[in-house]
């Protein structure tokens, strides 16, 4: 067994990479890319390169149509936010769901097909996505604007706010938006509650990933992309 395989090696890169995602407030701040907004980003499109690399390192099919499920994903999980509650875990259910519905599909069709010809259709997928979301599906979609929260949203698991102005996101009531400002070395550091939460999301993924890459279902999807 090669040392990059072995579970000390995994062991160690895990260990690596939950220190690096969780000092992310720390490492970056230098930068000027400590704050909240693209922490998040970093975070959430670490998930999406994560799952893309499921599909491309192990199995080497190459998709160009990868971002609708993350489109398909983020509508989802707007609406859930319109229709039930500002609690960021339904949204994150509903989002799987849907997501993971029109993968499927996809995936049925596309998946008959290897190479190019699969890389083609996945192409073509993502370009109709987009179409629709900016022609057909506008009620659904908003077209160009996009979907936005509004106080006249039904919400029905949530309270009205007392203030009159628009609710945020929330964990069983934990503001997402909640930020503790640390100075420290003429920086400013910011802990957001909102990117620890995307953090943990994304150091779950990546546990999720090797142990895929490691269980026998992974030796599958490489002798798929050997063969």
């Amino acid at each position: 067994m090669r040392f990059t395989e072995s579970p000390r090696y995994d062991g160690l890169l895990f260990a690596v990479f939950c220190v690096a995602v969780l000092a992310g407030p720390v490492l970056l701040a230098p930068f000027g890319a400590g704050y909240p907004d693209l922490l998040q980003k970093f975070a959430i499109y670490g998930i999406f390169a994560i799952g893309f690399n499921i599909l491309f390192g192990l199995t080497g099919y190459l998709s160009f149509g990868h971002a609708a499920f993350l489109g398909a994903g983020s509508y989802a999980a707007v609406w859930m936010f319109k229709l039930l509650s500002m609690n960021v875990i339904p949204a994150i259910v509903l989002a799987v769901i849907i997501s993971g519905l029109f993968a499927l599909i996809v995936g049925y069709i596309s998946l008959r097909r290897s190479g190019i010809y699969f890389s083609i259709l996945t192409l073509a997928f993502a370009q109709m996505s987009y179409n629709l979301a900016y022609s057909v599906l506008t009620p659904l979609t908003n077209g160009e604007t996009g979907l936005q929260i509004q106080l006249s949203d039904p919400r029905i698991l949530d309270r009205a706010p007392a203030s009159g102005s628009l609710p945020g996101t929330n964990l069983f009531g934990l503001d997402m938006n909640a930020t503790t400002i640390v100075p420290f070395m003429g920086y400013d550091l910011q802990f957001n509650v909102g990117f620890y939460f995307c953090a943990v999301m994304l150091i779950l993924a990546f546990y999720v990933s090797m142990r895929i890459f490691r269980s026998p279902f992974g030796m599958m999807l490489k002798a798929i992309r050997t063969n």
